[in-house]
């Protein structure tokens, strides 16, 4: 049996330095607040404000390091709250997604594609795929073993990278379908 480590991630904004220099000031540079279970991967002491016809979501985290574009990640829920109809798919695939409004301290950045409801997925490394009997390009499934709310989430993603840490990432609708508050342990099934 595969254990791995699930994740809730909230609504963020990853930024290009581009965008950052916009919304922050000329020559911008975040400012770590804690890292996160990716080794290079940070929330920043920054956040952005972000905005539609319709609400607004103020306090929204950036997460470090900058990006080559600029990637807008929330749940269903909040696309709801938001007026959008974003697809669920994966991290940088942003051709034809949904459009907002970003707003920092020192200006602002119309964004005509990047928000993203993100597909699950599982971070892991090259040697951890062995290890774990998986293959690049597979899809999997994570059983969460919660008597309250347990479920088995399908067509799960592997995302791999060596500098990767084994971590499945989830979105706060699906945390809260499963009865996660934060962190967990699922079970991986082939």
């Amino acid at each position: 049996m595969v254990k791995i480590l699930v994740e809730t991630s909230a609504r963020h904004v990853h930024l290009s330095q581009e965008d950052l220099e916009q919304l922050f000031g000329r020559g911008y540079q975040l400012s770590k607040m804690r890292a996160l279970s990716q080794p290079s991967d940070f929330a920043a002491e920054e956040s952005v404000i972000i905005k539609t016809d319709k609400h607004t979501f103020n306090n929204v985290r950036i997460v470090g390091p900058v990006r080559p574009h600029t990637q807008v990640e929330i749940s269903k829920t909040d696309a709801n709250f938001l007026g959008l109809n974003p697809s669920v798919r994966r991290s940088a695939d942003l051709t034809g997604s949904a459009k907002c409004i970003l707003i920092g301290p020192r200006g602002q950045v119309s964004l005509e594609e990047g928000v993203i409801i993100p597909k699950r997925h599982i971070h892991i490394n090259p040697q951890s795929l062995s290890k774990f009997g998986l293959r690049l390009g597979q899809a999997v499934s994570v059983k969460i073993n919660n008597q309250e709310r347990g479920l088995v989430f399908n067509n799960v993603d592997l995302r791999v990278e060596e500098k990767f840490m084994p971590a499945m990432h989830i979105d706060t609708d699906e945390a809260n379908a499963a009865g996660i508050d934060g962190t967990t342990e699922g079970e991986v099934i082939i």
